[in-house]
């Protein structure tokens, strides 16, 4: 019998983080948008569905200790490494389960609580009708009321021009059977030929591009897992919530903060488009054909309650924020995923002049005389602007009030896998409740940081650094030359770890990370 219905599971998903998938981000998704999210102040319970190699649900385990957290995914190769990773960590409020989407449906799994929030990332697309079924079910089975669901999927219209090019890497894989990343190397190689031969499905379709160059470039087990599934399907927004209806789920809104902001993005004309249709679903899927998305990330609450004006205030008033940058490089014209904006600089720098000395609670800057007559609507837009073009985190009392002992531990093993691969790419906040995304050189520095008693000189700093990552077998490059000496390494290096103490140890200090 096949166990995978169609989907590859012969080789591990990446380990990627979804910071998205944080319970007190999807609260703010609902405050933005006015609606009433779940509470952070009580223990809560949390549920992730496919949960790959399980680095998500880990992270925010160890930074939610006031939380349950539980997790599945049908791939022993998964559930196994996450396991070693949760006790590497000394986790205990995470359950890791090795089920599938229909054993969990009909209540095969003993014992499992009704859930604060439940979320999948990226499957939705990738399963079956039935599968996706299973997942309703499973929603309708055991989600609270007033709970939230967080589904992250492949969407049309912006992948209509992709959709031939994953049926041509499927149809390839089968016609040349043979272990899943062979397949896609095959597949990518025949796709370069299509290319070279001057294919009319290439030169009519120029914003394929992109996708052309990850299949040459992006890591083989992501490729196999986005595109070598048999019942991938992108889907319209207005399936995904028809589906989610079933469950007695509303839309609460979008995971990319600015689309709360129609301002942002909706011209009169665009507005005056979307609003031809009198139904809310249809005027959100109208959104991603004046966008042309590709790719959602969908809030969804059972019992959607609509917040009075006075409420909504409160609420945001208590939204934190933190920079992640140094004041220096903070930049008021933001690239974000919806386009780039530009802040008022008055308003943008006293923001960022009262978070350089620390973080910041929405409530807190509307106090500063700097800020008199600002509005919170107006700072929590300032706020969102930051976060979505990296140069912030936001998040709100309640969450995380994580204890140091179990960041601590979590981070240390995150800082041990250095050791064995450079998967494991983020570290846990106890302020925000989420995860903080890291490179190789900055966990390495974090462990050492973490493990130092008193102030480093530069040079020593550079060569401890250096010890570590030359133990890995990892050369520095100039010019995309590795080099040997190891003279030559430390003066590469030592400009990376200066930067590296003058700009993420303040932050990681600030984060409540060290």
């Amino acid at each position: 019998m096949d166990w995978t219905a169609g989907y590859a599971s012969d080789i591990e998903y990446t380990a990627g983080f979804y910071a998205e998938q944080g319970p007190g981000y999807i609260n703010l998704v609902c405050a933005l948008n006015g609606y009433e999210p779940p509470s952070l102040g009580t223990p809560f319970t949390y549920f992730e569905l496919g949960f790959g190699r399980g680095l998500t649900a880990s992270v925010l385990a160890a930074s939610n200790p006031n939380g349950s957290f539980y997790a599945a995914d049908f791939n022993p190769a998964h559930v196994a490494g996450a396991n070693a990773l949760a006790a590497s960590a000394q986790l205990k409020n995470l359950t890791l389960l090795e089920n599938s989407f229909e054993e969990l449906a009909k209540g095969k799994v003993g014992d499992l609580p009704q859930f604060d929030y439940i979320t999948l990332h990226g499957i939705y697309t990738w399963v079956t009708a039935e599968n996706r079924q299973h997942i309703i079910d499973f929603v309708n089975r055991y989600l609270k009321p007033g709970g939230a669901v967080y589904v992250s999927y492949n969407a049309m219209p912006g992948w209509a021009s992709g959709q031939p090019l994953q049926r041509l890497l499927v149809e390839y894989g089968d016609a040349f059977p043979n272990k899943s990343n062979a397949e896609m190397d095959g597949a990518a190689a025949f796709v370069e030929r299509l290319v070279e031969a001057s294919s009319g499905y290439v030169e009519n379709n120029p914003s394929i591009k992109p996708r052309l160059d990850t299949l040459k470039t992006g890591s083989r087990n992501y490729l196999v897992h986005e595109y070598m599934h048999k019942h991938w399907q992108p889907l319209y927004h207005a399936d995904v919530a028809r589906d989610f209806a079933q469950a007695k789920m509303e839309f609460a809104g979008s995971a990319l903060l600015p689309m709360a902001y129609p301002a942002l993005y909706l011209s009169p004309a665009r507005k005056a488009v979307m609003e031809t249709f009198p139904d809310s679903v249809m005027q959100e899927t109208l959104k991603d054909y004046i966008l042309n998305t590709g790719f959602r990330k969908d809030v969804f609450v059972r019992g959607l309650r609509k917040m009075s004006p006075v409420r909504h205030a409160e609420v945001l008033a208590q939204v934190g924020v933190a920079l992640t940058v140094p004041r220096s490089e903070v930049k008021f014209e933001m690239k974000t995923a919806i386009g780039t904006f530009n802040g008022m600089s008055e308003v943008y720098a006293a923001v960022c002049d009262a978070l350089a000395v620390r973080p910041h609670f929405v409530g807190e800057l509307l106090s500063l005389p700097s800020l008199k007559g600002q509005s919170v609507v107006n700072l929590i837009q300032v706020a969102v602007l930051l976060t979505s073009s990296g140069q912030a985190m936001t998040y709100l009392t309640g969450v995380g009030k994580a204890e140091p002992a179990v960041t601590q531990k979590m981070n240390a093993a995150l800082v041990k896998q250095v050791r064995y691969s450079d998967e494991y790419q983020v570290l846990c906040s106890p302020l925000t409740g989420n995860g903080v995304l890291a490179d190789l050189f900055e966990r390495v520095a974090f462990g050492l940081l973490s493990q130092t008693k008193g102030t480093v000189t530069l040079d020593d700093f550079t060569r401890q650094v250096w010890q570590h990552v030359s133990a890995l077998g990892r050369r520095m490059m100039r010019d995309g030359v590795a080099l040997d000496d190891e003279a030559e390494n430390l003066t590469e290096l030592r400009p990376r770890v200066e930067a590296i103490l003058r700009d993420k140890l303040p932050v990681w200090k600030q984060l409540k990370m060290l």
